[in-house]
């Protein structure tokens, strides 16, 4: 299972390798971190092994391989470590190799690490709950874990509340609420957020109705590859003159503050 370890330089004992290992990661240097994961994932440290498996489930450093991923983030999911526990989720979600896709146990392990208050496991159950086929969709409880991801940061599940109380879904509707989400999650860089705000200035739904504020937040969604915006794109254009046209393109090249969070009860 540790025969890949042999063939990576050895390198001295660190003072904090933990702290070593993750400045080496984000420098790129991914064999170093797995160097020095290696000795404390052995040694049952939980943090350790949801690296080393997240590694071998994305191919960093090492070849990709569904199966030591596997069994590294089972020891660091085992071991109550919400990361291990997400990244397992990830790697049951998508399945692969010799690994079956099982969105049932991806949303155990998800419930699990948000229940810890994960936000990224937050956001990710809180999308299982709501736009994944295979399991029953429950609106209501997807909004309550979207919630504390969104105050956490996780600019998808601004968008994601955003939709819900523009559709109804689990809650009433309130489309000037569902704007100021989409704002809130476009700001900070979520294209589908982007894409909807725009949206919702084309159709005057919950923000003023203006092409020219609509064109520059349908192509930053466009940019951000979000599918969303292009129903919406030539209608808007078609509203504007060429001039204001560049404009609006100007301006989608400028990065926007992020807006305040409305306020949603938990």
């Amino acid at each position: 299972m540790l025969r890949w370890l042999e063939r990576l330089r050895p390198r001295a004992a660190a003072a904090d390798p933990m702290a070593e290992a993750l400045a080496a990661f984000r420098a790129g240097d991914h064999a170093t971190a797995l160097a020095l994961w290696e000795p404390l994932a052995r040694a049952g440290d939980a943090r350790a092994q949801a690296n080393i498996g997240a590694c071998f489930a994305e191919g960093l450093g090492v070849a990709r391989d569904p199966a030591l991923a596997e069994r590294w983030l089972q020891l660091s999911a085992a071991a109550g470590h919400a990361a291990g526990q997400r990244n397992l989720a990830a790697l049951y979600l998508q399945g692969g190799g010799d690994i079956a896709a099982d969105p049932g146990r991806a949303q155990q392990l998800y419930r699990a690490a948000a229940e810890q208050g994960d936000a990224l496991a937050q956001d990710m159950l809180s999308w299982l709950l709501l736009e994944d086929d295979l399991l029953p969709a429950n609106p209501g409880e997807a909004l309550r874990w979207a919630i504390p991801a969104a105050r956490a940061g996780v600019a998808a599940a601004m968008t994601r509340i955003g939709m819900l109380h523009h559709h109804a879904l689990g809650v009433e509707r309130d489309v000037a609420l569902a704007a100021a989400w989409w704002r809130a999650g476009a700001t900070r860089g979520d294209a589908d957020g982007a894409a909807m705000l725009g949206a919702a200035h084309q159709l005057g739904a919950g923000v003023p109705r203006d092409p020219a504020l609509a064109l520059p937040w349908l192509l930053r969604a466009e940019a951000g590859g979000s599918a969303l915006a292009q129903p919406f794109l030539a209608a808007v254009r078609a509203a504007l003159t060429p001039e204001a046209q560049a404009a609006a393109a100007a301006a989608a090249r400028i990065s926007p503050a992020p807006a305040p969070l409305p306020e949603t009860p938990a």
